[in-house]
């Protein structure tokens, strides 16, 4: 019986120590554009939920997404010239950089792995439809993710200069965003699915932020017809 007790005082505060220490790693969360970001140590508010596998996926999946769109705008340079892409080339980049931080955290903060390449993850997130996405080797005109250029539309990206790479970033930015919009959306389809806190906030924010950026970039394609 003493062993007993002496097993379970062991394993309750083993799992404190853990707590604690999962609890003393600081997560920002990133404010939309122009509002300051949030120090979080700690779930709050009386109806916590804990993540489910589904929001481990989402975010473990979405750390690659925004990458690629950070690895467009990065493709900007020497590209173009036009003074309102490059703003809105510099806005995505900073919210999406600082979001990929964002999700880093979040997922270390619950012991979880981060994904730096596409072809390492587990295609099979647990939760998410991912029935779209070749398993096997990638291929020119397959995208990795719901909105991801495909390596084809990314050559292309690399080889266009001037009107034509503005005209194919505006698409192909716009594409992305639905895309990760859509993703946002499936996530809250699956039981349980985007109530943590944290993730509840940020998705919010990604959702409103890339809403409106996509309204920006219609309205930009629209100029180039007239």
């Amino acid at each position: 019986m003493a062993f007993r007790c002496s097993c379970a005082c062991a394993f309750v505060l083993s799992a404190c120590v853990g707590m604690a220490a999962a609890q003393q790693v600081p997560l920002v969360q990133p404010g939309a554009p122009g509002q300051p970001n949030k120090v979080i140590t700690n779930p709050v508010g009386t109806a916590v939920h804990e993540p489910t596998a589904a929001d481990f996926g989402f975010m473990q999946g979405m750390v690659i997404h925004h990458s690629q769109a950070v690895e467009m705008v990065g493709l900007m340079n020497g590209r173009t010239t036009n003074p309102q892409m490059l703003e809105m080339g510099k806005r995505i980049s900073i919210s999406q950089g600082d979001e990929i931080a964002f999700m880093k955290r979040w997922l270390s903060f619950y012991g979880k792995p981060v994904q730096e390449n596409k072809m390492d993850m587990d295609m099979d997130m647990p939760g998410m439809d991912m029935s779209h996405m070749d398993h096997g080797k990638q291929d020119m005109d397959t995208a990795v993710m719901p909105g991801m250029l495909t390596p084809r539309q990314m050559q292309a990206l690399r080889n266009a200069k001037g009107a034509q790479f503005d005209h194919l970033f505006l698409t192909g930015m716009i594409q992305h965003h639905t895309g990760a919009l859509n993703m946002v959306k499936e996530l809250f389809e699956t039981k349980d699915g985007g109530q943590e806190p944290q993730l509840f906030d940020f998705t919010a924010d990604v959702d409103v932020t890339q809403r409106a950026e996509i309204e920006t970039m219609q309205s930009m394609l629209a100029k180039e017809k007239k």
